[in-house]
């Protein structure tokens, strides 16, 4: 079963894709939030054969919805208007500082770190931990 990850955000929008045993979550692209998102959305669902989306929901450290999560809930609902595909909401807590710890790179040459999108990468740990709870309870 493939699963669709999106980090939301105001002005891009981070997403993932599961591996087919819908396991794990693996940075996917990287699409700018414009009126054409759903649409652009709905591309990626039906050429990947999404099956679940899991959208990260933001809150503060007290619990509560911020106006990102709102905005994050109509286009999860829009998704499923448009596409029948059941939508999920997973905690972001942490997911873009987490996403910016990237390895850095060992050698001599002591090259600059090859750049990983921060949004794809926090919608890959969105997924993951989702999924993580799917499968050991």
């Amino acid at each position: 079963m493939r699963y669709l990850g999106i980090d939301y955000g105001t002005k891009k929008i981070g997403l993932a894709l599961s591996d087919e045993a819908g396991t794990m979550g693996f940075p996917h692209a990287i699409l700018y939030n414009s009126r054409k998102l759903v649409d652009d959305l709905l591309s990626i669902i039906s050429e990947k054969k999404v099956e679940s989306i899991i959208i990260g929901e933001s809150h503060n450290l007290f619990g509560v919805a911020n106006p990102v999560a709102k905005a994050a809930h109509v286009l999860g609902d829009a998704l499923f208007e448009h596409s029948g595909i059941p939508v999920y909401y997973e905690s972001e807590v942490y997911t873009s500082i987490e996403a910016r710890r990237a390895p850095e790179k060992e050698g001599k040459s002591r090259a600059p770190k090859k750049h990983i999108n921060v949004d794809a990468s926090a919608a890959a740990l969105i997924l993951t931990s989702y999924l993580s709870k799917q499968h050991h309870g």
